[in-house]
């Protein structure tokens, strides 16, 4: 199987009530426990590179990797996504050097600014057959290139919805329901709330359309202790609740991304591993925890929260 866009298998997941996970990638190991996780779980999966990796790793190498792991995975359905992608220019280097899906986030624009821009993505990319997500409302906190500040977010107005994908044809659109970019999403004894009442009247004025949650790590607590024990500082890292991501995929949410959750197991394993074998220099004998890792936490995301097991075959 070659790579794929989101189209069809987010048709499925939103028939079917669970969400594809679309994990953050940024090197081999990473790419590599993400996908072995799915492959051996039989789950559909998205692989999405944003700014920051496509600066880190370039973008011929992250293209290069993905298409190895569709090699070594042929029995999966995998798709290659632009994470936050910036502008026009952007979007259209990713859709003509290989990737199956991209996003265009004009969400810090005026309204109508970001309808222009969008519909111009959504007009290239549909002609060579790569799907378009967009972005409205504001997200809060840091992710690489992006950036916002709690008093600058906010949340999706459902009355805007209908009228942005009628206007831009868009795929699918990430929404602000009271997620947050980074892993300190809430201070200690807030307590976590997501506006479900917003999720619902945006699927109720899109039956069908396919929703995307952004800053959707739970930041697992055991790794944060894990930095902590290990050297790090990482004091109130708080994600949002499983159970809530969980009842979200069962909704109209078809994609929810996972970041910071990957950077937290994979530092770690790897801080851990240095402290109990202080002799090893060999980065195989490091990266290979951190690699781990990665499938460890995409195992459980895949199990108990997306609910997208067994779909590769769908």
């Amino acid at each position: 199987m070659s790579l794929v866009n989101s189209r069809e298998i987010f048709k499925k997941a939103y028939a079917g009530g669970y969400a594809i996970g679309a994990f953050n990638v940024n090197n081999m190991e990473i790419v590599q426990g993400i996908t072995e996780a799915a492959a051996e779980l039989k789950a559909p999966v998205i692989l999405q590179a944003s700014a920051g990796a496509r600066k880190y790793a370039t973008h011929t190498y992250l293209v290069k990797l993905v298409e190895a792991a569709v090699i070594e995975h042929p029995e999966i359905p995998i798709v290659l996504h632009l994470d936050h992608g910036p502008s026009y220019e952007v979007c259209r280097d990713c859709v003509d050097g290989g990737f199956t899906s991209v996003m265009f986030d004009g969400s810090s624009k005026p309204y109508e600014e970001n309808i222009a821009e969008t519909k111009k993505v959504v007009e290239y990319a549909h002609a060579r057959n790569v799907t378009v997500e967009a972005e409205l409302g504001r997200l809060a906190g840091i992710e690489d290139a992006v950036n916002v500040d709690n008093d600058k977010a906010q949340f999706t107005d459902p009355d805007q919805v209908q009228d942005f994908v009628s206007r831009t044809g868009v795929d699918s659109l990430a929404i602000a329901i009271g997620t947050s970019h980074g892993a300190y999403k809430f201070k200690p004894g807030q307590k976590p709330q997501l506006r479900f009442d917003i999720l619902k009247e945006v699927s109720d004025r899109l039956p069908g359309f396919p929703i995307v949650l952004h800053g959707a790590s739970s930041v697992p607590q055991e790794y944060v202790k894990m930095v902590n024990q290990y050297g790090g500082k990482m004091p109130d890292a708080i994600g949002i609740p499983e159970e809530m991501l969980r009842k979200a995929a069962t909704m109209a949410v078809c994609k929810i991304n996972v970041d910071s959750d990957l950077r937290l197991a994979m530092t770690a394993s790897i801080r851990k591993h240095f402290a109990e074998h202080p002799e090893h220099f060999d980065p195989r004998q490091y990266l290979g925890d951190g690699r781990a890792a990665i499938k460890a936490v995409v195992e459980h995301k895949i199990n108990c929260v997306l609910g997208c097991a067994g779909k590769a075959d769908d």
